[in-house]
């Protein structure tokens, strides 16, 4: 049983400075390397076992390439004015059906190590008067601003790097 919250039953505060913008992509930018570093090398069998349901190691790595896409339309909503978020997939059904077990690791992190470098150099394009601008979230009912949006997406990796983490090293 895993030790690390539910994602989905996490709470934001988003009262940083929106200054921290460009720290938040210093960190979305190290997400590729500290997953490689946390898979790399480890057998394939730990990779792709799975606990009941829940997904394999190598299912949470593929599920952060799979919400690059996302992200990377969020952003355009807050470059388009737009009045709401792009709203999730709560089913995560993009990844329950990618078949990311049967697929080569080395395949997924360069997918999402190139989807990420899209999404950063999409951010860094943005007007930085953008940063502060706030849309409201569609699940979680709140207002997030551009940068808080970067922070979100850092959590979520880091989440999901937790859960790799223990799932890779944990003896058994």
């Amino acid at each position: 049983m895993s030790e690390i919250p539910r994602w989905f039953e996490r709470r934001f505060e988003f009262s940083f400075p929106v200054e921290l913008w460009s720290n938040l992509c210093a960190r979305l930018r190290g997400t590729p390397a500290r997953l490689e570093e946390v898979v790399r090398g480890r057998n394939r069998e730990l990779l792709v076992r799975k606990e009941g349901i829940a997904w394999s190691a190598q299912e949470h790595a593929g599920h952060l390439a799979d919400l690059e896409e996302l992200w990377l339309a969020r952003v355009g909503d807050y470059v388009a004015g737009r009045d709401s978020l792009t709203v999730a997939d709560l089913r995560n059904r993009k990844t329950d059906k990618a078949g990311h077990n049967g697929r080569a690791l080395e395949e997924i992190l360069a997918e999402f190590r190139a989807a990420r470098e899209r999404l950063l150099t999409r951010v860094e394009e943005v007007d930085k008067g953008l940063f502060p601008r706030a849309i409201p979230h569609p699940r979680l009912k709140t207002p997030m601003r551009l940068v808080d949006h970067l922070y979100f997406v850092a959590e979520h990796d880091d989440h999901h790097l937790a859960r790799i983490w223990e799932m890779v090293s944990a003896v058994r």
